[in-house]
């Protein structure tokens, strides 16, 4: 089948590797031309470096602005965080970028990945595109790295950028769960949606989505929260017809926008703030809610279920309405190695008790708030542990097009305790995420002493003004 052939020149204590394939002694894809020729150079590199080599740095740099998204996997940049924090030595460059040696990249390496591109070309079953390959290449090499990372072609970056920072979005996807067949059933494809773009139809099987193969014990509300998330993201599903066949995997974009609104309801002078995601201008749709309900609070309910992030400075904003001092939260990259995050701005509500309601897919900076509610003794903590997704992601352009999304830091509680892959543990335990969650707590705090009461005025500007004490 012209397997290729390998020959070795002994070159003194060290062997290059030339890649053969048949007659002919150099690779026949182009692409594969130049990675053969980089091994070639590596390998001359190697061969004439002896101390020094190390002193040669190879620097990525890129001049256009990063853009900043995240989703339930995440995705604000870190200086949108606090930018009077950063630090001079992060000013100007992209976190965690480093000088590469030259030869930190051995030639066997190399050589290996393009001794692989080659044996496809001629050898797998199908025809390939090389254009194909190398992109299914990048993809493998980002999500080895973690379940965050992901690259994202020029149509698929350019879509992400056309939604606002922080919008909840779903693929078009209902699904129904058929106890007879034991399978997850989709029974309605929604119009303009990604899904039915791709394709599926009513009465296909839903075996999977992203990582997590869906199971008999999952309930509509699970599949829709894996399904849904920050619009313009990517989420792949595996799919097949109701009369069997063929697995399909697919990537779906979550296109169409969900419930995105900030709302205030007040019940017996408790103000009950729904948090479905965490956008720029959050903290200035809060005072303009409360505003609205022209009620005097004596206490808050600041509900964060199914939130699946958003915009991590949103957050922050959020938690400094109600923290006077005290560290919020705390940031680490790989050049800052514990940056602690204060409150901003003027604590209007920090004489007010609040009960965070959190369920098991409150995550990412829905965990920042209620971890630095928990880290300061602000709040009680009140559902169930949350998701535990506790990384930023930025998405980072190419040159060449396209981009990649890729984990910069994670964040821990204000006193360095974990949250990825832990979640925050609630104070109480609700054992059923119904509609009595809200009521529950407005009885916990019914129940507290409640001495003081604001009333934001129509006129309440944000300077402090028209706001009344109760």
């Amino acid at each position: 089948m012209g397997q290729p052939q390998t020959s070795t020149v002994d070159n003194g204590a060290t062997k290059s590797v030339i890649l053969e394939t048949g007659s002919n002694a150099q690779p026949s894809s182009e692409a594969a031309k130049k990675l053969n020729d980089l091994a070639v150079s590596a390998k001359k590199s190697e061969d004439a470096c002896v101390d020094d080599c190390g002193d040669v740095d190879a620097i990525a740099h890129l001049d256009e602005e990063i853009e900043s998204y995240e989703d339930i996997d995440a995705q604000p940049a870190l200086i949108d965080i606090e930018e009077d924090d950063i630090d001079d030595e992060i000013e100007g460059e992209r976190l965690g970028v480093e000088h590469v040696p030259l030869n930190a990249i051995s030639p066997q390496t190399l050589q290996a990945f393009v001794e692989v591109i080659d044996v496809i070309r001629h050898d797998y079953v199908k025809p390939v595109n090389d254009e194909m390959l190398f992109q299914q290449a990048i993809t493998g090499m980002l999500e080895k790295l973690d379940k965050h990372a992901e690259y994202l072609t020029p149509e698929s970056y350019d879509n992400l950028r056309s939604f606002t920072d922080g919008e909840i979005a779903q693929v078009g996807l209902v699904v129904k769960y058929n106890s007879n067949q034991q399978v997850w059933e989709v029974s309605s494809v929604l119009s303009q949606s990604s899904a039915q773009q791709a394709g599926i139809k009513i009465g296909d099987r839903l075996l999977r989505i992203k990582n997590a193969e869906l199971t008999s014990d999952m309930t509509e509300q699970d599949v829709q929260q894996l399904l849904s998330g920050i619009a313009g993201s990517q989420v792949e599903v595996t799919v097949v017809n109701a009369q069997g066949g063929t697995r399909r995997n697919i990537t779906l974009q979550r296109n169409l926008a969900a419930n995105n609104e900030l709302s205030v309801t007040v019940k017996n002078s408790i103000a009950i703030i729904r948090l479905p995601v965490f956008q720029n201008g959050s903290k200035d749709q809060l005072i303009s809610a409360l505003k609205q309900t022209g009620s005097a609070v004596t206490g808050v309910v600041i509900d964060v279920r199914n939130n699946p992030g958003g915009v991590l400075s949103s957050a922050i904003d959020i938690a400094s309405l109600f923290i006077k001092e005290g560290d919020l939260i705390q940031v680490r990259s790989r050049t800052n190695h514990g940056q602690l995050i204060k409150p901003k701005g003027k604590p209007y509500l920090s004489d007010l008790p609040v009960i965070i309601l959190q369920n098991r897919y409150s995550a990412s900076a829905a965990e920042v708030l209620a971890s630095s509610f928990k880290s300061n003794k602000r709040a009680k903590i009140v559902g169930e542990q949350s998701f535990g997704k506790g990384t930023v992601q930025e998405v980072v352009p190419l040159e060449s097009g396209g981009g990649i999304k890729l984990t910069v830091a994670e964040y821990r509680s204000a006193k360095g305790e974990l949250i990825d892959g832990v979640g925050v543990k609630p104070d109480m335990v609700l054992a059923h995420d119904g509609s009595d969650w809200q009521q529950t707590a407005v009885n916990l705090l019914l129940s507290q002493d409640r001495p003081f009461g604001i009333k934001f005025d129509t006129k309440f500007d944000d300077d402090g003004s028209m706001l009344n004490d109760y």
